[in-house]
C-alpha cells in the first residue's frame, strides 16, 4: 500500500491533486479542504493516501493530514458510503468539525452536504458513534498501550480518560497532543464528552 506521496505538485483542481514522484505524477483525489492547503503548483507537497481497490476501479486518494485520511477510512466503512461521498463531506467539514458531529449524534448536518441523505447521515452516526467515542476505536496494539499509559500518568487510570485518549489518537492526534488537552478538562466526564469537549478546543485553536 502506498502510505504516502512527496514531491513536486503538478496540478490541483477541485478534488484533484496531482504530485510527480521519482519522475511519475500521482493523481490523488482529495476534499477541497486539503487541495486549499496546498501551496502553488510548481511547489512540494505531502499527501497521506489511501489506494481504493475495486474489480472494475483503481483510486489513489490523498490528505494534507492524516487526521483527514483517518476519518476517510471511518466514513467509507459506514455501508452504502463510498469514496466520492467521503470525499464530499472531508470537502464541507474539516476532521474535527466531522468527529465532533458524529461524537454528539448531529446526522442533520451531514444532510447539508450535496447527495448525503437522511438516511446515510443516520448510519453514519449509528455505525461510527461507537468507534469514536469508546475503547473499541483503536490503533495498533503499542500506540493504545502508550496512550493509555499516558492517560494514567495524568490521570490516575480514569478509564473515560484513557479511552478518550484512544479515540483522539486513532483520529490521528499525537499522544502528546490528545494528552495535553484533556488534562485541561474535567476527568469526572464522560467519554463522549471528553472527546467532545477536547474536539471543541482543538478546532478553536486551529481557527486561530
Amino acid at each position: 500500500m502506498i502510505y504516502s506521496v512527496r514531491g513536486k505538485l503538478l496540478l490541483k483542481e477541485l478534488n484533484l491533486a496531482v504530485i510527480e514522484c521519482g519522475g511519475v505524477g500521482y493523481a490523488c483525489r482529495t476534499s477541497y479542504n486539503t487541495v486549499s492547503q496546498l501551496g502553488e503548483t510548481g511547489s512540494e507537497a505531502l499527501l497521506y493516501t489511501y489506494l481504493y481497490v475495486r474489480e472494475d476501479n483503481v483510486e489513489l486518494f490523498g490528505f494534507s493530514a492524516m487526521q483527514e485520511l483517518n476519518c476517510f477510512k471511518l466514513l467509507i466503512s459506514v455501508s452504502g458510503v463510498g469514496p466520492k461521498a467521503a470525499i464530499s463531506i472531508l470537502s464541507d467539514v474539516t476532521p474535527e468539525r466531522f468527529a465532533f458531529l458524529v461524537a454528539s449524534g448531529d446526522s442533520k448536518s451531514f444532510t447539508k452536504t450535496k447527495g448525503i441523505g437522511a438516511k446515510t447521515a443516520q448510519r453514519i452516526v449509528l455505525e461510527l458513534k461507537d468507534k469514536i467515542s469508546s475503547e473499541s476505536l483503536t490503533t495498533s496494539a503499542a500506540s493504545v498501550s502508550s496512550g493509555a499509559s499516558a492517560a494514567m500518568s495524568f490521570d490516575g487510570g480514569n478509564s473515560a480518560v484513557t479511552e478518550a485518549l484512544e479515540a483522539l489518537m486513532v483520529l490521528g492526534y499525537s499522544q502528546g497532543e490528545a494528552a495535553a488537552v484533556l488534562g485541561k478538562l474535567d476527568p469526572q466526564m464522560s467519554t463522549q464528552d471528553l472527546i467532545k469537549s477536547a474536539l471543541k478546543i482543538i478546532a478553536e485553536r486551529n481557527l486561530r
